[in-house]
């Protein structure tokens, strides 16, 4: 069950990450989904999709989904993320990420990331992800 909508996870990110790029598409049990309008400012030389705009995409997607899950919460942090570029983005699509949480514990999360060109069947990079939670036992 859900302690957050898309909407309450994206004010309180414009609050405390306004930085982020991408906007939550939706947040269900354990998964989310998010999309980026890809710009040229996301392209490397050639016209391709940098690596780092595709690993910011999935690690803010799984945050969004882990968020929907404990509630807001600033200080959960990445501590590992592992990408693997399995083929060439769509430059003229936008990135779409499916996040969804693996284990939620009390101190980890750990999930994985599947993220496409818009309209592509196959996935264009999979990431998997652990954020530590705070501990908030005091």
């Amino acid at each position: 069950m859900t302690m957050m909508t898309a909407s309450a996870i994206e004010d309180f990110l414009d609050e405390v990450f306004p930085q982020r790029s991408g906007t939550i598409e939706a947040v269900s049990d354990m998964r989310a989904t998010m999309s980026l309008a890809v710009e040229d400012e996301h392209l490397r030389p050639g016209a391709s999709v940098s690596g780092p705009t595709l690993m910011g995409l999935a690690d803010v997607c799984l945050y969004v989904a882990i968020l929907a899950q404990i509630g807001p919460e600033p200080m959960a942090v990445t501590s590992d993320l592992h990408c693997r570029f399995l083929r060439r983005p769509r430059s003229d699509r936008d990135l779409i990420a499916n996040a969804h949480i693996l284990k939620l514990g009390r101190r980890l999360a750990v999930g994985e990331v599947l993220l496409f060109s818009s309209g592509e069947k196959e996935p264009v990079a999979v990431v998997t992800a652990t954020y530590v939670l705070p501990d908030n036992d005091d």
